[in-house]
């Protein structure tokens, strides 16, 4: 059956109509604290449930327990901490006890209760999140760039932002209805920042084969540059989804949530957040959520056996490569031949290609697939 919320409750904090606008009205007269997109993304997601138990940013206990125990003060599983950091400027008139109104591009979207205002280090959040204090790791440089204060409490949301992606995005409460519509009980979710190879092709259908469904769930808003653009990552998938995968067999939504490139850690968090939307499984992926070489190609399966009360079961796929002697795409496990007969898929090769305008050879990447990523010119970050 579809899985439990993340602990127990999935959360909701969207007022309705007739209270965001009042609450609108009330915003206005409150101190502001403007946020960018990825702060606002974060809003949101708290709103809608899909980083259920939370109902605010971190309070000081919740966070140094996260950095610390990896749970929130409550013991839940958490290993990722939602913070909202502000200057000193922002809030010398606020109180703790007080609310404040969170704006994006000048628009009130949120009023928080302010429950605590609390300092904080940086070098030891980047080195308990992400195992480093390197400003060349994409997160590290970003904890680098953020506000001297943490500020922690309930939100309420008034009004989403708008979604480019609205016609492919779903919230936890919308899918797990539609999980129970289509009859799934064992859920599969697949997290992605990339377009879909034929790698990723085989760890999602070697994970359908034994599910009921597949829900894949690629990542939207903030990447590092030479990551590839969101419009091109939907339309990529779009195109292998109707093409190579039985009607009814996957669900396909986006998600607005920055990548930390937290590696371990942040597969956990990937794993939680698709609990959230109902899923009963998770498949880690080699590296899952790494760059550079911070991380071991592994290290991500290895931090599940920490949490046995997680809630969501990890799918350990190995990484797949295509074999000529087997004629298809296989992995180690169960392909006897050796590396003279293995083909594996290189994603600075496949990226090289791509940028150049040139089509992979179709072991790497199906033509439909590789025939919208062309054509949109330039299809990475800059």
């Amino acid at each position: 059956m579809v899985s439990r919320p993340h602990g127990g409750r999935l959360v909701n904090r969207v007022v309705s109509k007739k209270r965001a606008k009042a609450l609108a009205e009330e915003a206005r007269e409150l101190p502001k604290i403007e946020v960018g997109p990825s702060l606002a993304a974060d809003v949101a997601n708290i709103a809608h449930g899909v980083y259920s138990p939370l109902e605010g940013f971190l309070t000081q206990d919740d966070y140094l327990s996260v950095l610390e125990h990896m749970r929130l003060y409550s013991d839940i599983p958490w290993t990722i901490p939602i913070v909202l950091d502000v200057g000193r400027d922002e809030i010398n008139s606020v109180k703790e006890g007080d609310d404040v109104a969170i704006t994006h591009n000048g628009e009130p979207i949120a009023v928080m209760r302010v429950e605590q205002v609390f300092g904080w280090d940086k070098k030891r959040h980047a080195e308990a999140v992400y195992r480093t204090t390197d400003p060349n790791h994409p997160g590290v440089a970003q904890t680098y760039k953020m506000k001297e204060l943490l500020i922690g409490g309930p939100i309420d949301l008034i009004k989403d932002i708008p979604e480019p992606f609205e016609e492919v995005r779903l919230w936890p409460v919308e899918t797990r209805v539609l999980f129970r519509e289509l009859g799934w009980k064992r859920i599969a979710g697949f997290q992605t920042r990339n377009v879909p190879h034929r790698g990723h092709e085989y760890v999602q259908k070697a994970a359908l084969t034994f599910m009921d469904g597949l829900f894949i769930n690629p990542l939207v808003g903030w990447k590092k540059p030479g990551d590839f653009k969101d419009e091109v990552i939907v339309a990529a998938y779009k195109a292998l989804i109707s093409h190579y995968y039985p009607k009814g067999s996957v669900v396909f939504s986006v998600l607005r949530m920055r990548m930390r490139y937290a590696g371990p850690r942040e597969a956990i968090h990937h794993a939680i957040v698709r609990k959230n939307f109902g899923c009963t499984h998770f498949i880690v992926g080699r590296d899952h959520a790494g760059v550079g070489n911070y991380y071991g190609p592994y290290d991500a399966w290895e931090i599940f056996r920490e949490f046995p009360d997680l809630g969501i079961e990890p799918l350990f796929i190995r990484e797949a490569f295509y074999c000529r002697k087997c004629g298809g795409y296989v992995n180690a496990k169960i392909c006897p031949h050796g590396p003279e007969d293995r083909v594996r898929i290189s994603g600075t090769k496949l990226r090289e290609m791509l940028r150049k305008g040139e089509r992979p050879p179709e072991i790497f990447m199906r033509p439909e697939v590789a025939e919208v990523i062309i054509a949109h010119g330039d299809p990475f970050i800059h």
